[in-house]
């Protein structure tokens, strides 16, 4: 007996295969999400979703290859990398790319100095807001009826059904989304039907699929097994905690959860990529100096990082702005002659983002910190450096793809394996 949890990202899309009675991945599949679509605009960032969808099911094909035995499928999760949107027919079928987070047509001026995003009171890349500036400059496709994320889209395309169903993770990263009473607070005539459960929304070969959820929650939901908050930092970063009632602050969000609780969330846009940007500088550095083509240099950083743990450089890692000032940019300050060195830049730069992180945290002290994503899973300093900025000691999921367990784990809760989220958690294991 096993259950396959897809996570469809922005870089990659992942598929493992899970047992439900150890918890243990058997095998995973992950293929480079390598759909971007060339444009003029600068600010426009959308995929392929025929790309996708080939893409995830042969992720799935790949699971079952290497499956050992003629254990059944029973279920079927889905995470999507959230606030992206797309268009269909009345048949179901894409009829426009997928506009992804990172797109910022949201930010581009509307009228009365507000941009769109302004506008609705949202953010640029959040679904409904793209929606809307391509309702004012006639891109929605003349036979579009319904929109939805990528997520419902594959749980459509996998069970052969026509219309989305979408839980209230997707519905609410979409803005414009009353988190209260689980309904969108504007209709564009095109909206989905919206579920506050991990449900079933049909079936693929015998194996019930559950409604995909956001990429935020799974995530959340495939490592947390214990009461903390969870750090994850890939190309953007966010601190998650899960509250029972809304918290309001400037760059934090409550998203729904599972219709009782809901997850704080602090964005932080660059993340992340703040330390790939400091990579790239290095290089362009070394390759001023031999010119030649560098290769990466993250193994020679944390080797560096080995001995060099402090500085009193100071950096801001704010490199994209926020969700609240798309304006604000990164800074590096404190600088003196003993400690302009990459060493010390280096240090800087893992305080910044785990300085920005902490200062969206308002859940309390906590003795743990769950750690996921690439970008401080493979970064002991980085460990380091939350470990002593949050005061907790950090617990790291055994299984890298945390987003395709937790999507498994609702799939679970979704055919009755377990009676709740809370339940299906304890088979987290932790390194």
């Amino acid at each position: 007996m096993y259950s396959i949890g897809i996570d469809i990202g922005t870089t990659s899309i992942c598929a493992a295969l899970m047992s439900p009675q150890t918890g243990k991945i058997i095998c995973t599949a992950t293929h480079q999400n390598d759909s971007f679509i060339e444009t003029p605009n600068a600010w426009e960032k959308i995929q392929d979703v025929s790309v996708i969808e080939e893409k995830v099911f042969e992720v799935i094909d790949n699971v079952l290859l290497n499956k050992k035995d003629d254990g059944e499928i029973i279920s079927i999760g889905i995470s999507n990398q959230m606030h992206g949107i797309l268009y269909i027919d009345a048949d179901g079928n894409a009829v426009s790319p997928l506009y992804i987070w990172q797109d910022e047509r949201g930010n581009l001026p509307y009228k009365d100095g507000k941009t769109y995003a302004q506008h609705l009171g949202s953010f640029a890349g959040y679904g409904l807001v793209t929606d809307f500036y391509n309702r004012v400059n006639s891109l929605v496709p003349e036979i579009a009826v319904c929109v939805c994320t990528i997520g419902d889209y594959i749980a459509m395309k996998l069970t052969g059904t026509k219309k989305p169903l979408m839980h209230i993770s997707n519905a609410a990263s979409f803005g414009c989304f009353d988190i209260n009473e689980n309904k969108f607070t504007i209709d564009n005539g095109m909206l989905p039907e919206v579920t506050d459960e991990f449900k079933a929304v049909g079936e693929w070969n015998g194996a019930k699929v559950s409604v995909a959820v956001g990429d935020n929650q799974a995530s959340f939901i495939g490592s947390v097994g214990v009461d903390a908050p969870l750090l994850n930092v890939g190309t953007g970063s966010q601190i998650s905690y899960l509250n029972y009632k809304p918290v309001v602050g400037e760059n934090i969000e409550s998203r729904p959860y599972d219709g009782k609780r809901f997850l704080v969330v602090g964005s932080s846009l660059c993340g992340g990529r703040a330390f790939s940007m400091l990579e790239r500088f290095f290089a362009s550095v070394v390759e001023m100096a031999t010119g030649e083509k560098c290769p990466l240099l993250y193994k020679q950083i944390d080797k560096m990082l080995e001995t060099k743990t402090q500085t009193d450089m100071v950096a801001d890692s704010r490199f994209c702005g926020t969700r609240s000032d798309p304006t604000i940019r990164g800074a590096i300050s404190n600088i003196s002659q003993d400690n302009f060195t990459a060493g010390d830049l280096s240090v800087a730069m893992l305080y910044a983002i785990a300085n920005e992180l902490h200062s969206m945290y308002t859940g309390g002290k906590k003795e743990n910190i769950v750690c996921s994503g690439n970008g401080i899973r493979k970064n002991a300093t980085l460990q380091k450096v939350a470990s002593e900025v949050f005061s907790a000691e950090i617990k790291i999921p055994r299984y890298e793809e945390e987003a395709a367990y937790g999507a498994a784990l609702t799939s679970l809760v979704a055919v009755g394996k377990f009676e709740n989220i809370d339940e299906a958690q304890k088979l987290i294991i932790y390194r």
